[in-house]
């Protein structure tokens, strides 16, 4: 029996992905920085493209509290660090070996720590509450310092935050030394000032303030379960006398314009041909990044229209979100939110948050949203009495109170999250036991 082949014809899709695609996926997805580092090859490539670094004028928001703090006479009370910061505090103190009476100076030093990080009363008065002179405190706050992770932490004020950082970056030259003393100058952006005070050439002091910028003013915000890194947020979202009003941080982008038609024909790419080329790439690149603008600053306000109570509350106050129920209110199918929110900040008087943060379930059917509930945790823990610290049964019953029942292994779960060890690996061996309530 002898074989034949045969032709036959069979239909099937396919779906390729075009350069053009590609290119408006990896711009919708990218965050600030990285959209900018994509820009700033595309120009490189692209003779038709011309790529305008943006001068920041202002600092960031995070710089523009911190230094606002100069003017204050004394820092104010302390209030409780983020559940993270406090397992970080204590796993340094652990490290570090100390005798009973480091341990509870140390531990004196840490109740005294603000969210920022920095200590949130003079050194005096944590001496008077430590029941030891304050040279011996100073000692210890000394040993916390250089052995601290991030650099940063312990910081007196902002001034030392900064200088001890320049000291672990290796920065801390004399005219940094010159900076660090005239922030108040900085906070206004008279370089020149500080140029002739301190007798430094102007781009000494514009280099030093640059590498200033690249510091944390805040290194304990980091730990806060909500927060994103520190670095340039892609929205900006502040209260006006008409509400909430959330815009695109324009700061954070370069500025991406069309090269003049004149001799762009010959220029690049050899021809006019390939010119033409380019130039409608240009275009399109531009109307790419132009839409991803518009679509990122759409979902920021939808998200953040829903999470008012937590821009004015903090994230104890965010209510259960859910990606579908943004999408179906913007127009947009759920696998673009989700892209514009993956890696994307906002900027807000409560600190920097991602984007994604704000998305949360409820724990339980009518219940509040499980981001509100690890919030509370976090701040339970914050306030806990390191003599006797909250069981995961004692947390349970306290956050059981906002009117939906909470199971032990519930919180365990939320516990574990937010990276706080068990209580009894948070009890303060030497620490002095202050009653509840």
């Amino acid at each position: 029996m002898k074989s034949r082949s045969r032709i036959s014809i069979a239909q099937t899709q396919r779906l390729q992905l075009t350069l053009g695609l590609a290119a408006s996926i990896r711009v919708l997805h990218s965050d600030a920085a990285g959209l900018s580092r994509y820009l700033e090859e595309q120009a490189a490539e692209n003779p038709h493209l011309v790529l305008t670094p943006t001068v920041a004028r202002d600092w960031l928001p995070r710089w523009t509290s911190a230094l606002a703090r100069q003017a204050l006479p004394e820092p104010a009370e302390a209030a409780a660090p983020g559940a993270s910061l406090i397992g970080q505090v204590f796993a340094l103190i652990d490290s570090l070996r100390l005798s009973p009476r480091e341990t509870a100076i140390a531990a004196a030093l840490a109740e005294a720590m603000e969210p920022s990080g920095w200590l949130g009363l003079p050194l005096a008065r944590i001496a008077e509450r430590a029941g030891a002179p304050e040279p011996e405190v100073a000692a210890v706050l000394d040993l916390l310092q250089k052995a601290a992770d991030p650099p940063g932490l312990f910081a007196r004020n902002l001034a030392d935050c900064l200088r001890l950082q320049a000291i672990d970056a290796g920065d801390l030259d004399a005219a940094m030394v010159a900076v660090l003393d005239r922030l108040d100058l900085v906070a206004v952006g008279d370089g020149a000032r500080i140029a002739r005070e301190a007798g430094l050439d102007p781009g000494e002091v514009r280099t030093r303030i640059d590498r200033l910028r690249g510091y944390d003013p805040k290194p304990g915000a980091r730990f806060d379960p909500h927060a994103a890194p520190l670095r340039e947020p892609d929205l900006l979202a502040s209260k006006a006398e008409s509400g909430w009003v959330v815009a695109l941080n324009r700061s954070a982008l370069p500025t991406l314009t069309l090269a003049e038609a004149a001799g762009q024909g010959r220029a690049g790419r050899g021809g006019a041909g390939q010119g033409r080329a380019g130039r409608a790439e240009a275009r399109a690149l531009i109307r790419m990044v132009e839409g991803r603008n518009a679509t990122l600053l759409t979902v920021g306000q939808e998200i953040l229209l829903r999470q008012v109570a937590a821009l004015e509350a903090g994230p104890g106050a965010l209510v259960p979100m859910t990606m579908a129920e943004v999408a179906e209110a913007v127009g947009m199918h759920v696998s673009t939110v989700s892209r514009v929110v993956a890696g994307t900040a906002v900027d807000t008087p409560r600190g920097t948050w991602w984007l994604r943060s704000l998305f949360t379930q409820s724990a339980q059917d009518g219940g509040p949203a499980a981001g509100a509930l690890r919030d509370r945790l976090a701040r339970l823990v914050a306030a806990e009495d390191r003599a006797r610290p909250l069981s995961d049964a004692d947390l349970a019953a306290a956050l059981s109170d906002t009117g939906a029942p909470l199971a032990r292994r519930t919180v365990a779960k939320y516990r574990a999250l937010l990276g706080l060890p068990p209580a009894h690996r948070r009890k303060a061996r030497h620490a002095p036991s202050r009653p509840r309530g």
